[in-house]
């Protein structure tokens, strides 16, 4: 494992560009300027990590700000990888999350492994109780 980065740590979302670079980097889905230019600024928190004006991580959270939160964009640049960024990603998120309604419910998607990360800060799995669904296009 390599050694930990220092980031700077911004509470700031990223450009259009930014966003959809580092999400298509990091292995996420491509996602539209269109959209990524409408739902940006309806973000309830984000978290931008940056080493020397890059970008090389990001997080956000999404929902209505009251009853219901979803984490999502979680990514880090390969690069960076296995340098405890993602934690870093995520202990800024469960931070807000802290800020929240404690009624409210707060949702995730976790891919492969990343599980393992969001684990460690609370997430639990809905299976068998629930099942995450998504409506494909």
């Amino acid at each position: 494992m390599e050694q930990a980065l220092q980031p700077e740590i911004r509470h700031q979302l990223p450009s259009v560009e930014q966003y959809l670079a580092l999400r298509l980097e990091a292995g996420l889905s491509a996602m539209s300027a269109e959209g990524a230019a409408a739902g940006l600024p309806r973000s309830l928190f984000a978290v931008t990590l940056y080493a020397e004006d890059e970008l090389i991580g990001m997080g956000r959270v999404v929902g209505d700000g009251g009853c219901f939160f979803q984490v999502t964009d979680i990514a880090v640049k390969p690069s960076c990888q296995g340098r405890g960024l993602g934690k870093i990603i995520m202990r800024e998120i469960r931070g807000y999350l802290e800020t929240v309604p404690e009624q409210s419910y707060t949702s995730l998607i976790a891919d492969g492994e990343a599980a393992r990360l969001y684990e460690q800060y609370g997430f639990v799995p809905v299976m068998p109780y629930s099942q995450g669904m998504f409506l494909r296009r």
